[in-house]
Protein backbone atom coordinates (compact mmCIF):
# COMPACT_ATOMS: atom_id res chain seq x y z
CA UNK A 1 0.00 0.00 0.00
CA UNK A 2 1.56 3.64 -1.09
CA UNK A 3 2.24 6.01 1.67
CA UNK A 4 0.17 9.26 2.40
CA UNK A 5 3.09 11.20 1.49
CA UNK A 6 3.84 8.97 -1.55
CA UNK A 7 0.30 9.63 -2.44
CA UNK A 8 1.20 13.46 -1.91
CA UNK A 9 4.26 13.39 -4.13
CA UNK A 10 2.21 11.66 -7.19
CA UNK A 11 0.00 14.73 -6.81
CA UNK A 12 1.58 17.36 -5.90
CA UNK A 13 5.45 17.06 -8.43
CA UNK A 14 3.14 17.09 -12.02
CA UNK A 15 1.07 20.08 -11.19
CA UNK A 16 4.53 21.74 -9.78
CA UNK A 17 5.61 20.91 -13.75
CA UNK A 18 2.59 22.30 -15.08
CA UNK A 19 2.86 25.44 -12.81
CA UNK A 20 6.39 25.61 -13.96
CA UNK A 21 5.45 25.36 -17.63
CA UNK A 22 3.17 28.20 -17.15
CA UNK A 23 5.03 30.50 -16.50
CA UNK A 24 8.23 29.94 -18.66
CA UNK A 25 5.18 29.72 -21.12
CA UNK A 26 3.77 33.67 -19.89
CA UNK A 27 7.48 34.25 -19.55
CA UNK A 28 8.35 34.10 -23.14
CA UNK A 29 5.43 35.07 -24.79
CA UNK A 30 5.68 37.95 -26.99
CA UNK A 31 3.78 41.11 -26.39
CA UNK A 32 0.66 41.98 -28.43
CA UNK A 33 0.94 45.30 -30.16
CA UNK A 34 -2.12 47.54 -30.21
CA UNK A 35 -2.13 50.89 -32.23
CA UNK A 36 -5.09 52.90 -32.12
CA UNK A 37 -4.92 55.93 -34.53
CA UNK A 38 -7.61 59.32 -33.93
CA UNK A 39 -8.52 61.14 -37.17
CA UNK A 40 -8.39 65.06 -36.71
CA UNK A 41 -7.97 64.94 -33.07
CA UNK A 42 -6.62 68.54 -32.10
CA UNK A 43 -4.12 68.35 -29.63
CA UNK A 44 -6.08 70.43 -26.81
CA UNK A 45 -9.07 67.95 -27.06
CA UNK A 46 -8.62 64.97 -24.61
CA UNK A 47 -9.29 65.75 -20.91
CA UNK A 48 -6.04 64.20 -19.83
CA UNK A 49 -4.00 66.95 -21.96
CA UNK A 50 -5.05 69.74 -19.21
CA UNK A 51 -6.75 71.91 -21.55
CA UNK A 52 -10.38 71.27 -21.03
CA UNK A 53 -12.66 68.70 -19.72
CA UNK A 54 -15.91 69.34 -22.15
CA UNK A 55 -16.19 66.12 -23.75
CA UNK A 56 -14.98 63.29 -20.81
CA UNK A 57 -12.41 61.19 -22.35
CA UNK A 58 -12.11 58.43 -19.26
CA UNK A 59 -10.82 55.77 -21.25
CA UNK A 60 -8.45 57.51 -23.59
CA UNK A 61 -7.07 59.20 -20.08
CA UNK A 62 -6.90 55.64 -18.83
CA UNK A 63 -4.08 55.31 -21.22
CA UNK A 64 -2.01 58.04 -20.27
CA UNK A 65 -2.88 56.97 -16.31
CA UNK A 66 -1.50 53.90 -16.63
CA UNK A 67 1.88 54.85 -18.65
CA UNK A 68 3.25 57.73 -20.22
CA UNK A 69 1.97 60.57 -21.84
CA UNK A 70 4.30 62.77 -24.16
CA UNK A 71 3.84 66.15 -23.97
CA UNK A 72 6.06 66.63 -27.43
CA UNK A 73 4.66 63.72 -29.42
CA UNK A 74 4.87 64.57 -33.03
CA UNK A 75 3.35 63.45 -36.49
CA UNK A 76 5.72 63.46 -39.78
CA UNK A 77 2.76 64.87 -41.85
CA UNK A 78 -0.17 67.90 -40.78
CA UNK A 79 -2.69 65.72 -42.64
CA UNK A 80 -3.53 62.37 -43.06
CA UNK A 81 -2.63 59.97 -45.65
CA UNK A 82 1.52 61.16 -44.94
CA UNK A 83 1.30 60.06 -41.65
CA UNK A 84 -0.42 57.14 -42.31
CA UNK A 85 2.87 56.45 -44.42
CA UNK A 86 5.43 57.11 -41.54
CA UNK A 87 3.45 55.14 -39.28
CA UNK A 88 3.27 51.92 -41.31
CA UNK A 89 6.56 52.25 -42.53
CA UNK A 90 8.93 53.61 -39.53
CA UNK A 91 10.82 55.97 -42.21
CA UNK A 92 10.03 59.88 -43.43
CA UNK A 93 7.51 59.17 -46.20
CA UNK A 94 9.11 62.10 -47.88
CA UNK A 95 11.68 59.62 -48.67
CA UNK A 96 9.72 57.50 -50.90
CA UNK A 97 7.30 60.34 -52.03
CA UNK A 98 4.67 60.03 -50.30
CA UNK A 99 4.37 63.77 -49.23
CA UNK A 100 0.93 64.81 -49.94
CA UNK A 101 -3.06 62.80 -49.75
CA UNK A 102 -4.22 60.59 -52.80
CA UNK A 103 -7.48 62.16 -53.99
CA UNK A 104 -10.52 60.03 -53.71
CA UNK A 105 -11.26 57.03 -55.74
CA UNK A 106 -12.57 58.42 -58.54
CA UNK A 107 -10.11 60.86 -59.43
CA UNK A 108 -6.89 58.51 -57.65
CA UNK A 109 -4.67 56.77 -60.72
CA UNK A 110 -3.84 53.39 -60.22
CA UNK A 111 -0.32 53.86 -59.21
CA UNK A 112 -0.63 56.48 -56.60
CA UNK A 113 -0.51 54.89 -52.91
CA UNK A 114 2.08 53.61 -50.63
CA UNK A 115 5.04 52.69 -52.56
CA UNK A 116 5.27 48.59 -52.62
CA UNK A 117 8.72 49.16 -52.35
CA UNK A 118 7.74 49.70 -49.01
CA UNK A 119 7.71 47.18 -45.90
CA UNK A 120 5.01 47.80 -43.77
CA UNK A 121 4.29 47.21 -40.02
CA UNK A 122 2.45 44.12 -40.77
CA UNK A 123 5.03 42.77 -42.88
CA UNK A 124 7.37 42.82 -39.80
CA UNK A 125 4.90 41.19 -37.69
CA UNK A 126 4.14 38.68 -40.07
CA UNK A 127 7.37 37.79 -40.70
CA UNK A 128 7.76 37.98 -36.86
CA UNK A 129 5.46 35.22 -36.41
CA UNK A 130 2.11 37.54 -35.47
CA UNK A 131 -1.52 37.35 -36.47
CA UNK A 132 -1.88 40.99 -38.04
CA UNK A 133 -5.27 42.43 -38.07
CA UNK A 134 -6.16 46.01 -39.84
CA UNK A 135 -9.39 47.89 -38.12
CA UNK A 136 -10.52 50.71 -40.38
CA UNK A 137 -9.76 53.99 -42.31
CA UNK A 138 -6.65 53.06 -44.82
CA UNK A 139 -6.33 56.34 -47.17
CA UNK A 140 -2.98 54.69 -48.89
CA UNK A 141 -4.23 53.93 -52.14
CA UNK A 142 -7.31 52.46 -53.91
CA UNK A 143 -5.74 49.64 -55.90
CA UNK A 144 -5.37 45.75 -55.41
CA UNK A 145 -1.77 46.48 -55.03
CA UNK A 146 -1.95 48.79 -51.72
CA UNK A 147 -5.19 47.13 -49.93
CA UNK A 148 -4.22 45.66 -46.49
CA UNK A 149 -4.47 42.09 -47.29
CA UNK A 150 -1.65 43.06 -49.49
CA UNK A 151 0.33 44.48 -47.20
CA UNK A 152 1.27 41.93 -44.67
CA UNK A 153 -2.25 42.15 -42.73
CA UNK A 154 -3.82 38.61 -42.23
CA UNK A 155 -7.64 40.77 -41.66
CA UNK A 156 -9.11 44.02 -42.51
CA UNK A 157 -11.81 45.67 -41.92
CA UNK A 158 -12.94 49.22 -43.27
CA UNK A 159 -12.29 51.23 -46.15
CA UNK A 160 -9.65 52.43 -48.37
CA UNK A 161 -10.69 56.42 -48.71
CA UNK A 162 -9.74 59.50 -46.06
CA UNK A 163 -12.91 59.58 -45.04
CA UNK A 164 -16.85 57.85 -44.68
CA UNK A 165 -20.13 58.13 -43.54
CA UNK A 166 -20.86 57.13 -40.60
CA UNK A 167 -24.22 56.14 -40.39
CA UNK A 168 -24.68 54.67 -44.31
CA UNK A 169 -22.45 51.88 -45.55
CA UNK A 170 -23.32 52.74 -48.92
CA UNK A 171 -22.76 56.28 -48.87
CA UNK A 172 -20.08 56.16 -51.33
CA UNK A 173 -20.12 53.59 -54.25
CA UNK A 174 -16.38 53.96 -55.07
CA UNK A 175 -15.37 53.87 -51.63
CA UNK A 176 -17.51 50.92 -49.49
CA UNK A 177 -16.72 49.44 -46.20
CA UNK A 178 -14.68 46.14 -46.65
CA UNK A 179 -14.47 43.15 -44.97
CA UNK A 180 -11.46 41.48 -46.41
CA UNK A 181 -12.08 42.51 -49.89
CA UNK A 182 -16.25 41.47 -49.49
CA UNK A 183 -18.13 44.96 -49.67
CA UNK A 184 -20.24 46.10 -46.52
CA UNK A 185 -24.01 46.42 -46.93
CA UNK A 186 -25.24 47.25 -43.65
CA UNK A 187 -24.18 49.36 -41.08
CA UNK A 188 -25.31 50.94 -37.74
CA UNK A 189 -22.62 53.41 -36.15
CA UNK A 190 -19.05 53.46 -38.16
CA UNK A 191 -17.35 54.19 -34.77
CA UNK A 192 -19.30 51.78 -32.76
CA UNK A 193 -18.43 49.35 -35.68
CA UNK A 194 -14.74 49.16 -35.23
CA UNK A 195 -14.72 49.27 -31.10
CA UNK A 196 -16.61 45.64 -31.90
CA UNK A 197 -14.41 44.37 -34.70
CA UNK A 198 -11.15 45.14 -32.69
CA UNK A 199 -13.08 43.46 -29.85
CA UNK A 200 -14.02 40.32 -32.03
CA UNK A 201 -10.07 40.26 -33.21
CA UNK A 202 -9.10 39.70 -29.76
CA UNK A 203 -11.23 36.94 -29.15
CA UNK A 204 -10.53 35.38 -31.69
CA UNK A 205 -6.50 35.59 -31.55
CA UNK A 206 -6.25 35.90 -27.51
CA UNK A 207 -3.92 32.78 -27.36
CA UNK A 208 -1.33 33.18 -30.03
CA UNK A 209 0.80 37.05 -30.50
CA UNK A 210 -1.21 39.52 -32.55
CA UNK A 211 -0.77 43.13 -34.00
CA UNK A 212 -4.01 45.02 -34.28
CA UNK A 213 -3.84 48.54 -35.98
CA UNK A 214 -7.18 50.34 -35.24
CA UNK A 215 -7.58 53.42 -37.24
CA UNK A 216 -10.70 55.26 -36.39
CA UNK A 217 -12.11 57.66 -39.01
CA UNK A 218 -13.53 59.93 -35.74
CA UNK A 219 -13.42 62.45 -35.35
CA UNK A 220 -13.06 63.42 -39.32
CA UNK A 221 -15.67 65.24 -40.88
CA UNK A 222 -18.39 64.26 -41.71
CA UNK A 223 -19.91 65.30 -37.92
CA UNK A 224 -22.44 62.87 -37.70
CA UNK A 225 -23.45 60.83 -34.77
CA UNK A 226 -26.34 58.75 -33.04
CA UNK A 227 -28.61 59.94 -30.62
CA UNK A 228 -26.89 57.79 -27.85
CA UNK A 229 -24.13 60.41 -28.14
CA UNK A 230 -25.78 63.63 -29.03
CA UNK A 231 -27.95 62.99 -25.74
CA UNK A 232 -24.58 63.08 -23.87
CA UNK A 233 -24.03 66.98 -24.37
CA UNK A 234 -27.25 68.56 -24.53
CA UNK A 235 -25.77 71.50 -23.00
CA UNK A 236 -23.37 72.30 -25.82
CA UNK A 237 -25.72 75.15 -27.78
CA UNK A 238 -23.53 75.16 -31.16
CA UNK A 239 -24.54 71.98 -33.11
CA UNK A 240 -21.21 71.66 -35.00
CA UNK A 241 -19.33 71.77 -31.68
CA UNK A 242 -22.22 69.26 -29.92
CA UNK A 243 -22.01 66.73 -33.04
CA UNK A 244 -17.88 66.88 -32.70
CA UNK A 245 -18.40 66.00 -28.85
CA UNK A 246 -20.60 63.12 -30.08
CA UNK A 247 -17.90 61.83 -32.20
CA UNK A 248 -15.25 62.16 -29.76
CA UNK A 249 -17.31 60.38 -27.35
CA UNK A 250 -18.34 58.00 -29.45
CA UNK A 251 -14.70 57.03 -30.18
CA UNK A 252 -13.64 56.63 -26.41
CA UNK A 253 -16.59 54.57 -25.89
CA UNK A 254 -15.17 52.39 -28.59
CA UNK A 255 -11.23 52.37 -26.67
CA UNK A 256 -13.31 51.39 -23.36
CA UNK A 257 -14.81 48.62 -25.49
CA UNK A 258 -11.31 47.59 -26.53
CA UNK A 259 -9.40 48.01 -23.82
CA UNK A 260 -12.23 46.12 -21.70
CA UNK A 261 -11.95 43.04 -23.85
CA UNK A 262 -7.77 43.11 -22.79
CA UNK A 263 -9.01 42.98 -19.02
CA UNK A 264 -11.55 40.61 -19.84
CA UNK A 265 -8.61 37.89 -21.47
CA UNK A 266 -5.92 39.11 -18.85
CA UNK A 267 -3.53 40.63 -21.45
CA UNK A 268 -3.21 43.76 -20.33
CA UNK A 269 0.29 43.20 -19.84
CA UNK A 270 0.74 41.35 -21.87
CA UNK A 271 -0.08 44.16 -24.04
CA UNK A 272 1.84 47.46 -25.71
CA UNK A 273 -0.88 50.04 -26.73
CA UNK A 274 0.12 53.67 -28.73
CA UNK A 275 -2.57 56.14 -28.83
CA UNK A 276 -2.41 59.06 -31.25
CA UNK A 277 -3.65 61.44 -33.36
CA UNK A 278 -2.73 61.18 -37.17
CA UNK A 279 -2.84 65.37 -37.51
CA UNK A 280 -3.97 68.18 -35.25
CA UNK A 281 -7.13 69.92 -35.48
CA UNK A 282 -9.15 71.18 -38.48
CA UNK A 283 -10.50 73.61 -36.09
CA UNK A 284 -12.73 75.94 -38.21
CA UNK A 285 -14.51 73.19 -40.03
CA UNK A 286 -15.19 70.91 -37.05
CA UNK A 287 -13.74 72.21 -33.70
CA UNK A 288 -11.45 70.32 -32.85
CA UNK A 289 -9.65 72.11 -30.86
CA UNK A 290 -5.18 72.67 -30.36
CA UNK A 291 -4.94 74.33 -26.86
CA UNK A 292 -2.71 76.60 -26.53
CA UNK A 293 -0.70 75.42 -30.28
CA UNK A 294 -0.31 77.73 -33.29
CA UNK A 295 -1.75 76.70 -36.47
CA UNK A 296 -4.75 73.24 -37.73
CA UNK A 297 -4.48 70.89 -39.41
CA UNK A 298 -2.52 70.84 -43.42
CA UNK A 299 0.19 73.23 -41.27
CA UNK A 300 3.45 73.11 -39.63
CA UNK A 301 2.75 74.95 -37.08
CA UNK A 302 2.64 73.07 -33.98
CA UNK A 303 -0.98 73.04 -34.39
CA UNK A 304 -0.68 70.57 -37.09
CA UNK A 305 1.89 68.78 -35.99
CA UNK A 306 1.78 68.22 -32.40
CA UNK A 307 -0.89 65.92 -31.30
CA UNK A 308 -2.41 63.88 -27.99
CA UNK A 309 0.36 60.97 -27.78
CA UNK A 310 0.26 58.41 -25.35
CA UNK A 311 1.53 54.91 -24.66
CA UNK A 312 0.68 51.96 -22.10
CA UNK A 313 2.64 48.74 -20.82
CA UNK A 314 1.55 47.54 -17.18
CA UNK A 315 4.20 45.69 -15.68
CA UNK A 316 7.06 46.94 -18.33
CA UNK A 317 6.36 50.61 -18.78
CA UNK A 318 5.91 52.75 -14.95
CA UNK A 319 2.34 54.31 -14.71
CA UNK A 320 2.16 58.14 -14.63
CA UNK A 321 4.95 59.17 -16.60
CA UNK A 322 4.36 62.56 -18.08
CA UNK A 323 6.92 62.69 -21.05
CA UNK A 324 8.32 66.17 -22.76
CA UNK A 325 11.36 65.11 -24.76
CA UNK A 326 10.02 65.32 -28.50
CA UNK A 327 8.86 62.07 -29.89
CA UNK A 328 7.13 61.34 -32.86
CA UNK A 329 5.25 58.45 -34.88
CA UNK A 330 7.30 57.01 -36.94
CA UNK A 331 8.81 55.94 -33.26
CA UNK A 332 6.16 53.55 -32.88
CA UNK A 333 7.45 50.77 -35.40
CA UNK A 334 10.72 50.63 -33.62
CA UNK A 335 9.33 50.96 -30.07
CA UNK A 336 7.20 47.85 -31.04
CA UNK A 337 9.68 45.78 -32.47
CA UNK A 338 11.70 45.85 -29.58
CA UNK A 339 9.01 45.19 -27.41
CA UNK A 340 8.63 42.06 -29.91
CA UNK A 341 12.27 41.41 -29.67
CA UNK A 342 12.95 41.69 -33.29
CA UNK A 343 16.27 43.20 -33.91
CA UNK A 344 16.41 46.39 -36.53
CA UNK A 345 18.11 45.68 -39.66
CA UNK A 346 20.55 48.28 -40.88
CA UNK A 347 18.53 48.19 -44.33
CA UNK A 348 15.57 49.05 -43.36
CA UNK A 349 17.25 52.41 -42.58
CA UNK A 350 14.38 53.64 -40.19
CA UNK A 351 14.31 57.15 -39.23
CA UNK A 352 12.07 56.24 -35.96
CA UNK A 353 13.80 55.10 -33.00
CA UNK A 354 13.10 53.01 -29.46
CA UNK A 355 11.65 54.44 -26.49
CA UNK A 356 11.71 51.24 -24.14
CA UNK A 357 15.12 52.87 -22.99
CA UNK A 358 13.73 56.13 -22.39
CA UNK A 359 9.90 54.95 -20.82
CA UNK A 360 12.30 52.34 -18.31
CA UNK A 361 14.32 55.02 -17.18
CA UNK A 362 17.57 52.85 -19.12
CA UNK A 363 18.42 56.07 -21.12
CA UNK A 364 17.99 59.88 -20.12
CA UNK A 365 19.04 61.03 -23.22
CA UNK A 366 16.57 62.20 -26.25
CA UNK A 367 15.66 59.99 -28.10
CA UNK A 368 16.22 62.28 -31.01
CA UNK A 369 18.43 65.56 -31.94
CA UNK A 370 15.99 66.62 -34.29
CA UNK A 371 12.64 66.40 -36.35
CA UNK A 372 12.06 67.24 -39.46
CA UNK A 373 8.94 68.39 -41.78
CA UNK A 374 8.38 69.04 -45.32
CA UNK A 375 5.11 69.39 -47.19
CA UNK A 376 4.75 71.42 -50.11
CA UNK A 377 5.80 74.75 -49.52
CA UNK A 378 5.82 74.47 -45.91
CA UNK A 379 8.69 73.33 -43.47
CA UNK A 380 9.95 72.46 -40.43
CA UNK A 381 12.43 71.28 -38.18
CA UNK A 382 12.74 71.10 -34.39
CA UNK A 383 15.75 71.31 -32.48
CA UNK A 384 15.92 70.97 -28.91
CA UNK A 385 13.80 73.82 -27.78
CA UNK A 386 14.07 75.79 -31.33
CA UNK A 387 12.28 75.55 -34.53
CA UNK A 388 12.09 76.84 -37.87
CA UNK A 389 9.14 76.89 -40.03
CA UNK A 390 7.36 77.90 -43.52
CA UNK A 391 3.84 77.97 -43.11
CA UNK A 392 0.56 79.78 -43.87
CA UNK A 393 1.10 83.01 -42.89
CA UNK A 394 4.82 82.45 -42.18
CA UNK A 395 6.68 82.54 -45.32
CA UNK A 396 3.75 80.28 -47.32
CA UNK A 397 0.67 82.21 -48.84
CA UNK A 398 -2.27 81.02 -47.18
CA UNK A 399 -4.38 80.29 -50.52
CA UNK A 400 -1.61 77.96 -51.97
CA UNK A 401 -0.44 75.93 -48.62
CA UNK A 402 0.66 72.84 -51.12
CA UNK A 403 1.41 74.44 -54.22
CA UNK A 404 5.72 74.72 -54.91
CA UNK A 405 8.78 73.37 -53.77
CA UNK A 406 9.86 74.59 -49.93
CA UNK A 407 12.85 77.00 -49.46
CA UNK A 408 14.72 79.37 -47.33
CA UNK A 409 12.76 82.46 -48.18
CA UNK A 410 10.92 83.84 -45.22
CA UNK A 411 11.74 81.15 -43.08
CA UNK A 412 10.63 81.84 -39.06
CA UNK A 413 12.50 80.99 -35.97
CA UNK A 414 10.08 80.42 -32.29
CA UNK A 415 11.63 79.33 -29.17
CA UNK A 416 9.24 76.76 -28.05
CA UNK A 417 10.33 76.66 -24.33
CA UNK A 418 9.71 80.12 -23.73
CA UNK A 419 6.75 80.44 -26.65
CA UNK A 420 4.73 77.49 -27.17
CA UNK A 421 2.03 79.26 -29.04
CA UNK A 422 4.82 80.37 -32.22
CA UNK A 423 3.90 84.22 -31.44
CA UNK A 424 7.02 85.70 -31.38
CA UNK A 425 9.35 85.35 -34.91
CA UNK A 426 13.29 85.47 -33.53
CA UNK A 427 14.45 85.34 -36.88
CA UNK A 428 15.92 88.67 -37.07
CA UNK A 429 17.04 88.81 -33.52
CA UNK A 430 19.01 85.26 -33.56
CA UNK A 431 20.19 84.99 -37.56
CA UNK A 432 22.94 82.29 -36.66
CA UNK A 433 20.34 79.81 -35.12
CA UNK A 434 18.23 80.41 -37.90
CA UNK A 435 21.05 79.71 -40.06
CA UNK A 436 22.23 76.80 -38.27
CA UNK A 437 18.60 74.74 -38.41
CA UNK A 438 18.48 75.92 -41.90
CA UNK A 439 21.82 73.84 -42.47
CA UNK A 440 20.19 70.99 -40.57
CA UNK A 441 17.10 71.02 -42.60
CA UNK A 442 18.85 71.26 -46.16
CA UNK A 443 21.12 68.68 -44.52
CA UNK A 444 18.42 65.82 -43.97
CA UNK A 445 16.03 66.91 -47.16
CA UNK A 446 19.23 65.89 -49.60
CA UNK A 447 17.96 62.45 -48.44
CA UNK A 448 14.57 63.29 -49.40
CA UNK A 449 12.82 62.59 -53.13
CA UNK A 450 10.31 64.53 -54.77
CA UNK A 451 6.60 64.42 -54.20
CA UNK A 452 5.03 61.05 -55.98
CA UNK A 453 2.07 62.86 -56.74
CA UNK A 454 1.04 66.06 -56.19
CA UNK A 455 -2.38 68.22 -54.98
CA UNK A 456 -3.77 70.16 -57.60
CA UNK A 457 -6.37 72.91 -57.56
CA UNK A 458 -9.08 70.66 -58.20
CA UNK A 459 -8.69 68.41 -55.69
CA UNK A 460 -8.88 71.62 -52.96
CA UNK A 461 -12.17 72.34 -53.54
CA UNK A 462 -13.64 75.71 -50.96
CA UNK A 463 -11.94 78.28 -49.13
CA UNK A 464 -12.47 77.86 -45.20
CA UNK A 465 -13.56 80.72 -43.08
CA UNK A 466 -9.84 80.47 -41.62
CA UNK A 467 -8.32 81.44 -45.07
CA UNK A 468 -7.36 77.51 -45.71
CA UNK A 469 -8.17 75.67 -48.69
CA UNK A 470 -10.19 72.38 -47.94
CA UNK A 471 -9.33 69.00 -49.64
CA UNK A 472 -10.99 65.60 -49.26
CA UNK A 473 -9.23 64.37 -46.32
Amino acid sequence: MKSPLRILRLFVLPLALVAATACTHAAERKPNILIIVADDLGYGELSSQGFTSEIPTPHLDSIARNGVRFTSGYVSGPYCSPTRAGLLTGRYQQRFGHELNPSTAQRTPPNVGLPVSEATLGDRFKAAGYVTGWIGKSHLGYAPQFHPLKRGFDEYFGFLGGMHDFLDADADAANPILRGTERITSLDYLTDALGRETAAFIDKHKASPWLCYLAFNAVHAPLQATEKYLDRFKHIADPKRRAYAALQSAMDDAVGVVLAKLREHGLERDTLVVFFSDNGGPTPSTTSGNGPLRGFKSQTWEGGIRVPFMLQWPGTIPAGQVEDRPVIQLDVLPTALAAAGVAVKPEWKLDGVNLLPLLTGKDSSAPHAMLYWRFGPQLALRKGEWKILKAPGAGVDPLKPREGKANSAGVHLYNLREDLGEKTNLADSHPEKLRELFADWERINEGMIAPLWLDGPAERGTAESSGQKKSPE
